[in-house]
């Protein structure tokens, strides 16, 4: 069977393609990043008879259903969706969605004297020798020989059969060819995606999370609009809460459901340490729920394989979208998941960033400290500091910057209270911390009574048994500060 078929296909044929559900239109490429003027060029091009590329489809697999009997993949449509968008926006007249996600209408005039187009204005609508829109030349009621008349009555000493030629030409440009490439099911990512560079000129890489996005956005029997938008848009309004008034009002059937719901909270947090994209969720969701790391292989139960059999399954496809809508954050993850992802080292992991957002929530003071608030530490670039220092887990054997340098093991404090610390023991400077609180001294900063010692280890997130602890407690400490550490993350989550 061969990888690809290449045919030419008319634009009629595809818009009619599109609109039957034939060719699904994914939207991994929204919204409509083309300008009005590249619109225009893209309708002067087709009335001459230029080429103008093609558009890349890539065929899902046909699926067994639990009768027997096979279901006939669609079509996505993974590269096109501007020329298609631009095409149903002038010639249709449907609205476009703009990358703050609101309407427009882009209105392409012709002035059929000088076979001219050009972009709408205010100056185009009242001189009478341009059509301002010519959608209108599109609409199944469009009358050529009506038209010609009043044209040339509004503008003298226009000659009616040229006129005619020249309309009938532009309407004409829907049976223009546009070159079609339909991949074929079996071809994998990775050489979807070499298809893909080495024929868009632009050199637009696409990613495995574009084309998870695509199978999810297409499927309509399994809630796929609804899924691919949730993610869209808070990933979206992660980064651009003001454009949540526009999303809810040019999107009301979506933000009427529970998804839109569960999401808006999004808008009103303004200190994010970490901004998600729409990878970076599915391969949370997918890990969590599948526990699988490749988002290739996400794509393959989406379009329902068998990874036994190499069959493709309609009830595969039909679990893979349930278990990915289930992908919220359960008891599982809390408990176990998200604890094991605080077992590591990276002060960049984006857990870890989670920790420090919920303290900066929460308005946390750094450790041991009365008025220090750990967000202006960070604000000024302050240090990370060890609770048990690092200098005396080396004198103890713990040799190895994996095991010393642990997230866990880390807190912002002030660095005068850092140096009087120094490389003690946490069983030693927290009982001179303990003697402080009793004699009111100041040598560990301002906090003055048990109280705040206790309240201020509760913030932090450090067990009560530091007291006691010193380097044959160690693994202990940082598995005890993992769990406290997750229950601050959660109770974050769960108050936004």
């Amino acid at each position: 069977m061969s990888k690809y078929t290449v045919n030419n296909s008319t634009i009629e044929s595809i818009l009619g393609w599109i609109h039957a559900g034939e060719i699904a239109i994914p939207e991994i490429q929204r919204p409509f990043v083309w300008n009005a003027s590249k619109v225009r060029d893209l309708m002067d091009s087709l009335y001459r008879g230029f080429p103008v590329g093609y558009i890349i489809t890539w065929r899902n697999p046909d699926t067994k259903l639990k009768d027997g009997t096979q279901a006939i993949g669609k079509k996505i449509l993974i590269d096109g969706q501007q020329r298609i968008t631009a095409l149903t926006a002038a010639l249709l007249g449907q609205e476009v969605v703009r990358a703050d996600y609101k309407k427009k209408r882009i209105r392409i005039a012709f002035n059929p004297i000088e076979e001219r187009f050009e972009v709408a204005n205010p100056a185009i609508e009242k001189d009478s020798a341009w059509i301002s829109d010519i959608a209108s030349f599109f609409q199944p009621q469009f009358n050529l020989f009506e038209f010609v008349n009043n044209y040339c009555q509004q503008n003298e000493g226009v000659d009616s059969n040229q006129t005619g030629k020249v309309v009938n030409h532009l309407v004409n440009i829907r049976f223009s060819s546009l070159g079609m490439i339909e991949l074929s099911h079996e071809l994998d990512i990775e050489t979807v995606t070499e298809i893909f560079i080495r024929i868009n000129s632009q050199g637009v890489v696409l990613s495995q999370a574009d084309f998870a996005m695509s199978k999810i956005a297409v499927n309509e029997s399994y809630n796929g609009i609804n899924i691919r938008k949730m993610i869209d848009y808070f990933c979206h309004l992660a980064k651009n809460p003001a454009d949540y008034e526009a999303i809810r009002a040019n999107d009301t059937t979506f933000s009427s459901t529970d998804y839109f719901q569960k999401i808006k909270w999004i808008k009103n947090h303004t200190e994010s340490l970490y901004v998600p994209d729409y990878s970076d969720l599915l391969r949370v969701a997918f890990t969590f729920k599948f526990l699988r790391g490749k988002l290739a292989n996400l794509v393959s139960l989406l379009s329902g394989r068998d990874f036994e059999t190499r069959e493709y399954k309609e009830e595969i496809a039909e679990d893979s979208f349930k278990i990915l809508e289930e992908g919220e954050l359960s008891d599982a993850f809390w408990s176990n998941i998200l604890v094991s992802r605080l077992n590591t080292s990276v002060t960049s992991s984006p857990f870890f960033h989670l920790f420090l957002m919920a303290q900066i929530r929460s308005n946390d003071k750094a450790f041991l400290s009365k008025a220090t608030e750990i967000k202006h530490l960070i604000e000024e670039r302050g240090d990370l500091h060890h609770i048990f220092p690092k200098k005396y887990l080396q004198s103890n054997g713990f040799n190895n910057r994996n095991q010393y340098n642990q997230i866990a093991n880390y807190v912002y404090t002030q660095q005068e209270i850092n140096i009087v610390i120094k490389h003690k023991s946490p069983d030693i400077y927290m009982k001179e911390v303990e003697e402080q609180c009793n004699k009111k001294t100041v040598k560990y900063g301002e906090i003055q009574s048990i109280d705040e010692l206790l309240e201020n280890l509760e913030s932090n997130c450090i067990p009560s048994d530091i007291f006691s602890m010193n380097a044959s407690n160690y693994e202990l400490f940082l598995e005890e500060r993992r769990k406290l550490m997750t229950k601050k993350i959660r109770d974050f989550y769960l108050n936004l």
